[in-house]
């Protein structure tokens, strides 16, 4: 007889909010590798300052060299993708600072990267946040949790 075995937890793990702000459904994001859920399932925050933190303990698994984006991996093995705004890329790093990097472990509630959001809008960009967990389908489900206003901590996503 042969065991199933599942490389994640079967018990349920929930994120908390990435930023400060109000909660934008995946389904809503004004870019479509989002929108669609390619890259995963999630949720996304519309930040009313410009803080990420980290939703979770775990690990970096890479800070983007354009600081504005970066991957965790949970204690119990969801892969996270933070993604500050939409074709924030193009800034190349300007008006991003980064407060971890590679490798690093981390707490729930650790300032990841600080942003100048007001200066991103200005040079055009949305700054919707996005939250995806990338390997989505080695679980039952990603549940959004929470709508509106939305402080950093507070539980958004559920995963089982």
């Amino acid at each position: 007889r042969v065991e199933k075995t599942s490389k994640v937890q079967s018990s349920e793990t929930v994120l908390g909010s990435h930023l400060n702000g109000t909660v934008v459904a995946l389904s809503d994001v004004e870019d479509e590798a989002f929108s669609t859920g390619i890259l995963g399932e999630g949720i996304a925050v519309e930040p009313s300052e410009g803080k990420l933190y980290s939703p979770c303990d775990g690990k970096v698994e890479s800070v983007f060299d354009t600081k504005h984006a970066i991957n965790l991996v949970s204690d119990n093995g969801c892969e996270i993708l933070l993604h500050v705004g939409l074709d924030t890329v193009k800034l190349n790093g300007k008006f991003f600072e980064t407060h971890v990097r590679d490798c690093q472990t981390i707490k729930k509630g650790d300032l990841l990267i600080s942003f100048d959001l007001d200066e991103i809008r200005k040079a055009g960009y949305k700054m919707t946040t996005p939250m995806v967990v990338c390997n989505s389908d080695d679980f039952v489900a990603v549940e959004p949790v929470a709508e509106g206003k939305i402080k950093a901590g507070t539980d958004i996503l559920k995963i089982k």
